[in-house]
């Protein structure tokens, strides 16, 4: 009976929702829309809008301007927007599923350890592909996936949120330090301090080209998948009951989180918060069905992810602020107030 009261409170919940969520996309691609012109048109280069017009309709090669827009900000800017999908979108699937609200993939060491296979793929193939460096990127955050859930699985009363979380920290200080060390006995530290730091500097049309259709298909079978994750998160006995194959949405779910997380960290390095803090906002903003947090964390996930972008190339010309570290300022404070209320939860 607890279980339908559940369901029905849920249900009755998410009746009241959509206008809402309709308002948070409009608004949040309005947003997203300003922020990827300004990304183009701002930096140590002002362009004003009509030369931004120009370098996209009427290209010239020979306009440092035009090429700076067409090779540069454009393939950088787009890369923001879909990575900051990609991450908000993984953080709320994980959220769902796990019915955990500390869920995120930098917290439970995901994004450590495909940074870690990234450095051992510099290591030993120093001129790879951007194909290749994405495998490594899936390999290291399946690795750590595998490690948090076997933890979980061996450990008594089972993975807690608490217990999760650990191991996510233990996981990403071990990846973290056997990296350094990989990177020291290669000297590679040049070339993968960039990822440690996370940021879009380097962001070129190859790699956008290779990493788009992974995480463009991902966002689109997760929302797909939102119904099912919207009745995962009410228990497992709930779905169970409304004859949803648990183990397979759960396997699914990873499947896209492990090709979000992981693309995104090909591209951007390890940079964290994102998949926490966007879903609890939007959330807060549009209820509990992930039919609608979903597509709208996507949006909200794009605004951080450019907006920080942006801050970060502003706050100190010519010299670029790590996007990571413009994320953990917002980040920490806000996994600090959730732990806190998760703790006089208990």
């Amino acid at each position: 009976m607890s279980d339908y009261k559940a369901l029905h409170q849920a249900q009755q919940q998410l009746k009241r929702r959509p206008r809402a969520a309709a308002l948070v996309m409009l608004g949040g691609f309005f947003l997203l829309i300003v922020l990827l012109i300004s990304s183009i048109s701002l930096g140590v280069a002002n362009i004003t809008l009509q030369g931004v017009w120009d370098a996209i309709f009427h290209f010239q090669p020979e306009n440092n301007h035009h090429q700076i827009i067409r090779e540069l900000r454009i393939p950088r800017v787009l890369a923001g927007a879909l990575i900051g999908a990609s991450f908000a979108v993984a953080g709320a699937l994980m959220q769902g599923m796990s019915r955990n609200p500390l869920a995120d993939s930098g917290i439970l060491g995901i994004n450590a350890g495909a940074a870690f296979m990234l450095t051992l793929c510099f290591a030993f193939f120093p001129a790879t592909s951007s194909f290749l460096i994405m495998l490594f990127s899936f390999a290291g955050a399946a690795i750590s996936v595998a490690i948090v859930y076997g933890i979980g699985n061996v450990s008594l009363g089972g993975l807690t949120p608490a217990r999760m979380v650990l191991a996510g920290t233990t996981i990403s200080a071990l990846f973290g330090a056997l990296g350094e060390g990989v990177s020291l006995y290669f000297q590679i530290g040049q070339n993968i301090s960039y990822w440690y730091a996370g940021g879009l500097a380097n962001t070129s049309w190859e790699k956008l080209v290779h990493m788009a259709p992974w995480m463009i298909g991902a966002l689109l079978a997760s929302i797909v998948l939102s119904r099912s994750i919207t009745i995962l998160s009410m228990g497992e006995d709930v779905a169970a009951g409304l004859g949803v194959n648990t183990q397979r949405i759960k396997l699914v779910a990873m499947l896209l989180v492990l090709i979000l997380a992981g693309a995104s960290v090909s591209i951007v390095g390890a940079i964290g918060f994102i998949g926490l803090i966007i879903p609890h906002v939007t959330r807060a903003l549009v209820g509990v069905d992930y039919r609608l947090i979903i597509p709208c964390s996507a949006i909200l996930g794009g605004v951080l992810v450019v907006g920080s972008d942006l801050a970060a190339r502003l706050i100190h010309p010519p010299y670029e602020t790590p996007i990571g570290a413009i994320t953990a300022l917002l980040g920490v404070p806000f996994f600090l107030y959730l732990a806190r209320k998760e703790r006089r939860g208990l």
